[in-house]
């Protein structure tokens, strides 16, 4: 369980991801703003919860992250580059001709797992590798994070009843619950009605959490499925901490104004002068 000073270190770091993920996105002109902001406690939790070693991204031991909204790479950089799996200076080069650090993430870069971004493929993939593990007695677990408007593809739903089939218990699923996509409202488009009763009829032990509370994406975490896969429901807010995004379809891909920019950089300020 964290305490305060956890919970604290974690927001302040929070709000740093937040603000150089905008100002990614503003210089490399352009990125899937309203996810990447929506996701960022989940990634901020993950990169602080599981067993990995920056110095060593192929570590036989670490736990596996893949990041099927891949879409949303913007957030997965900056961490890859606060923890030390790729150099500072390479963040400079985002969205350019040549450059590693493209729309959606890639293997070429230290830290990520596999190619994604191609929708609908993330939770297949993750439960390979649990299943690999598991024959092989590894303990390494498995975490992945799914938007919820990629649920939209049924490729989801197959590789869920298989991670039943094979009781993954090393597997842990996020599901970023922001109810917007791309066309609008996730449950206009694609309606994902009792999703938490649909995970659990499907074998996964869940929990339906806020995704911006720290203490309750950690005790998600925690949690252990013995014999069953573990899915958590985080409920977020695309385009979470910068105002003039919060709740705004029109927000899934979006360039920020240096305005916009400049503005979350106050707010961030203040926010961090008020938990200190």
């Amino acid at each position: 369980m964290l305490n305060k000073e956890q919970i604290k270190k974690l927001e302040i770091q929070a709000s740093e991801i937040c603000e150089k993920t905008v100002e990614l996105i503003y210089s490399g002109g352009g990125g899937h703003i309203g996810g990447d902001l929506s996701e960022v406690d989940i990634m901020v939790s993950l990169f602080n919860y599981m067993k990995h070693d920056p110095k060593n991204p192929k570590w036989s031991g670490r736990d596996y992250f893949i990041l099927s909204k891949g879409h949303s790479s913007e957030t997965y950089y900056t961490l890859l580059s606060e923890y030390g799996y790729i150099d500072k200076t390479l963040l400079g080069k985002y969205g350019t001709f040549g450059s590693v650090l493209g729309g959606h993430p890639n293997k070429k870069i230290p830290g990520v797992e596999a190619n994604t971004g191609s929708l609908g493929h993330g939770l297949g993939l993750a439960s390979g590798i649990a299943l690999a593990l598991k024959r092989d007695g590894m303990p390494n677990r498995v975490y992945v994070l799914t938007g919820d408007g990629e649920l939209g593809e049924g490729s989801n739903w197959e590789a869920m009843m298989s991670a039943a089939k094979y009781r993954l218990d090393n597997l842990t699923w996020i599901v970023d619950r922001n109810f917007l996509q791309i066309s609008g409202q996730t449950e206009e488009v694609m309606p994902f009605v009792n999703l938490k009763k649909k995970a659990e009829a499907f074998g996964f032990k869940t929990v339906e959490i806020n995704g911006h509370d720290y203490g309750q994406i950690f005790s998600a975490l925690d949690i252990r499925g013995k014999g069953r896969p573990v899915c958590i429901i985080a409920d977020t807010v695309k385009g979470k901490r910068l105002a003039c995004a919060e709740n705004r379809a029109d927000w899934h891909h979006k360039t920020p104004t240096k305005e916009q920019v400049d503005q979350l950089k106050k707010d961030m300020d203040a926010y961090r002068k008020e938990l200190a």
